[in-house]
């Protein structure tokens, strides 16, 4: 794999690992105020354009009453598919 193939595939898991973070963070529903909150302020800002882009395109990936947002899974599984498409050239 090149070097700049590598460095793609790199920014794109780290960027995976920030939906992650969001995605347990928003479990925890940190105190306002608190160093977890601001954490998790940066890492929804970081992530929303993306995540949005696929709450925007299939909104029926919010569970009815129960809150769960499948959003960030279908984001994350996009950018795997990604990763993958790096990784093969």
């Amino acid at each position: 794999m090149s070097i700049v193939a590598y460095l793609i595939y790199l920014a794109l898991a780290a960027y995976a690992w920030l939906i992650v973070g969001r995605a347990l963070l928003s479990w925890l529903r940190p105190h306002p105020g608190s160093a977890l909150f601001r954490v998790d302020r940066l890492l929804y800002r970081a992530t929303e354009p993306y995540v949005g882009l696929f709450r925007r395109l299939l909104p029926m990936a919010r569970i009815g009453g129960l809150g769960i947002d499948l959003s960030p899974l279908v984001a994350l599984l996009v950018l795997f598919v990604a990763m993958q498409i790096v990784v093969r050239l």
